[in-house]
């Protein structure tokens, strides 16, 4: 156990790490940042897996040292357990008068009654009787085995626990989406590998080929705010279908809600956020129209305020250099309820009631083929800070109004959709985890709340005055706990065993 509790301390220890610097897995970009501030240092815990502390060397060393000495504490207290089950109860002792709990009486009554009253008052205990010297005879009794059942059980849940975790990070995966929320075809979403997904994190033992395939698509989405701004309930209609739905194309309605996810064939549907995606047509010089929506990040969750940028390419351009010259982008902020401070576009709340956009609409090469990803939501500031890409239009526009372009092109508002941010997740170890979860807290309660407890009984015959047979019963009993209580216990017992016509005490 003190191998244990060192390890434990260890492993916390090397845990802060993980807490207090950036980690590579949720944030390159910041890990990347903090090298490059801290020189030298920051190489330094980089070669040293600071930036990874989970995955380390040296803290996966301190897990598998701690899931060894578990076991090892496991396997002989197990051991132990089964012999002491076996075992009887152990022998009464010579001088029950020490024992720190301890009643005498005679009695005048026959042994054989007295004995047969004792086993009658000790039934659910753990017994034996056994004979004495001087004819004496003695019922050892003890109760309370299941404290070290619980113990165990506690133990091996916990180490049951940290299996299932293990086999879950390796069989388990977990995707982020946003469709529309609208019932059309950009609402539908389906489970056949993870080109799907906008991000997605696999197991280590997941190739992404093999997920559980189903479909679902989101007919509407319902928010209801508080008066300060805040979310109080994101709700959702959907359809989805799974199994052999998808043979016969059948779609089953459910009512998505936060913390209320849909479950089918082993994974979970939740409902994350929610946001709105502006929608805008171009009208090109040559009469070609673009109608785009794509969504739009929110950037004060309090009033739906968000920013973003939708793209086009302008039509019947083959030269591939003049083609990236005259690309365009409509970027700025979108309010749900529009309210103008001068000319400066904010949202007076995240309420869909009068929608409006503030917009920058930019021309040129947007970058979109250098060969880089490039975020949705905004333009390669590299492209405007070399001039490649400027602004060529600045208006504020409500639903239905449009802009001008120098060269006749057209750029009007036509509404907004909106979107929701979904995540799927897959661990086919979730029951075993809860099942050994379980096990844990019932273990924890047993070692908790059970009491170990011995009573001894000695029955002696003695001769009495005037021929009269008296029975010298002795009565003592052992707390195996440091627990409250069994003072009480033990008079109960003794009070009922030593009860009737007693002629000393």
């Amino acid at each position: 156990m003190r191998t244990a509790l060192v390890l434990l301390f260890l492993l916390a220890l090397a845990a802060l790490p993980g807490a207090l610097l950036p980690q590579r897995d949720l944030n390159e970009p910041k890990v990347r940042e903090y090298i490059t501030q801290h020189g030298w240092w920051g190489q330094l815990l980089d070669r040293l897996q600071f930036f990874d502390v989970y995955a380390s060397v040296w803290f996966s060393a301190i897990y598998l040292l701690l899931m060894v000495s578990l076991v090892g504490c496991l396997a002989p207290r197990s051991v132990d357990y089964i012999r002491s089950m076996r075992a009887k109860p152990v022998l009464t002792p010579r001088n029950l008068s020490r024992m720190p709990h301890h009643t005498r009486a005679e009695l005048d009554a026959d042994p054989d009654e007295v004995l047969a009253a004792a086993t009658k008052r000790l039934r659910g205990w753990r017994k034996v009787e056994r004979e004495e010297k001087n004819g004496a005879r003695s019922i050892s009794a003890e109760r309370g085995y299941l404290r070290e059942t619980g113990n165990l059980f506690f133990h091996f849940g916990m180490l049951g626990v940290i299996i299932t975790f293990a086999l879950g990070a390796m069989y388990s995966y977990e995707g982020q989406v946003i469709v529309f929320a609208d019932g059309s075809d950009a609402s539908e979403f389906c489970n056949s590998g993870i080109y799907a997904y906008d991000s997605f994190n696999p197991g280590l033992r997941v190739d992404g080929t093999q997920l559980t395939p189903f479909c679902f698509r989101v007919n509407d989405f319902k928010a209801t705010y508080a008066d300060s701004g805040q979310p109080i309930a994101y709700e959702s209609n959907l359809e989805y279908q799974s199994g052999d739905d998808l043979a016969d194309n059948t779609w089953r309605p459910y009512h998505l809600e936060v913390n209320e996810p849909l479950r089918t064939d082993g994974d979970r549907v939740y409902l994350l956020d929610h946001g709105f995606a502006p929608e805008f047509t171009v009208t090109f010089p040559d009469g070609s129209t673009r109608t785009h929506s794509i969504q739009w990040r929110p950037v004060d969750n309090t009033t739906g305020l968000s920013e973003g940028a939708t793209k086009f390419e302008t039509p019947g351009i083959t030269d591939p250099v003049e083609r990236r010259e005259n690309q365009l982008a409509v970027t700025g902020l979108f309010a749900p309820t529009a309210m103008l401070q001068g000319k400066v576009l904010t949202s007076a709340g995240p309420q869909l009631t009068d929608p409006a956009v503030a917009v920058d609409v930019m021309r040129g090469d947007l970058g979109v083929d250098s060969g880089r990803g490039q975020s949705i939501f905004e333009i390669d500031q590299s492209m405007v800070d070399s001039g490649r890409l400027e602004r060529v239009a600045r208006e504020n526009l409500e639903v239905g109004q449009q802009l001008r372009l120098d060269d006749g092109t057209t750029v009007r508002f036509d509404g907004v959709n909106q979107w929701v941010s979904l995540q799927v997740s897959h661990d086919p170890t979730q029951v075993w985890v809860l099942g050994f979860a379980v096990a844990m807290f019932a273990g924890l309660g047993g070692s908790l709340f059970i009491k170990r407890r011995r009573v001894w009984v000695r029955v002696t015959p003695a001769q009495g005055a005037d021929d009269q047979r008296l029975t010298v019963v002795e009565v003592g009993g052992l707390a195996r706990t440091d627990q409250a209580g069994y003072g009480e216990e033990f008079a109960k017992i003794a009070d009922d065993l030593l009860s009737g016509d007693r002629k000393a005490r």
